[in-house]
């Protein structure tokens, strides 16, 4: 299965072989991260989206944050449309990192309550929220400086 990523940058390209600023765009501190390991993330990130992707989440978002927060390489996004398809998606993304990355979230929350999970795999922070979750909070926009990576399922839903 292929995956189309778009990437909208929104902020100023970095050297590719070591990130040398000790702080982001946004004036707060970044980890420094060679390319090798912003590729791991990165393949991480996804994978992450592919498997959210198989149990037919909406509107998958990557989010490039390693310039612009201490916490993560990236934030993965998604909304699922039930408590039940929430967990499911976090399932097969558990399951389907285990299998292709062989790693397990760090930490997992919210699986109890399924209107918002948040897995950290350390690197890669994924969030699955309902949709009032996701509208009132609102990440996207408060990450609204990262550089943005759209996922585009590869088979449309009905196909």
């Amino acid at each position: 299965m292929s995956e189309q990523f778009k990437v909208h940058s929104t902020t100023p390209s970095t050297d590719e072989t070591l990130r040398s600023s000790r702080t982001g765009t946004n004036g707060l501190p970044v980890r420094p991260v060679n390319a090798e390991k912003q590729n791991a993330s990165q393949e991480l990130a996804m994978t992450v989206a592919t498997a959210a992707d198989d149990r037919k989440a909406s509107d998958i978002v990557l989010l490039n944050v390693a310039e612009v927060s201490y916490l993560a390489d990236y934030f993965a996004i998604a909304t699922g449309f039930s408590r039940v398809q929430v967990r499911a998606i976090a399932q097969s993304i558990e399951e389907k990192v285990e299998t292709q990355c062989q790693r397990l979230p760090l930490r997992v929350e919210g699986k109890a309550e399924g209107s918002w999970i948040v897995m950290d795999y350390g690197d890669v922070i994924v969030h699955i929220l309902l949709p009032p979750e996701r509208e009132f909070y609102n990440l996207e926009a408060f990450w609204g400086h990262a550089e943005r990576i759209e996922f585009t399922a590869s088979q449309p839903v009905g196909e």
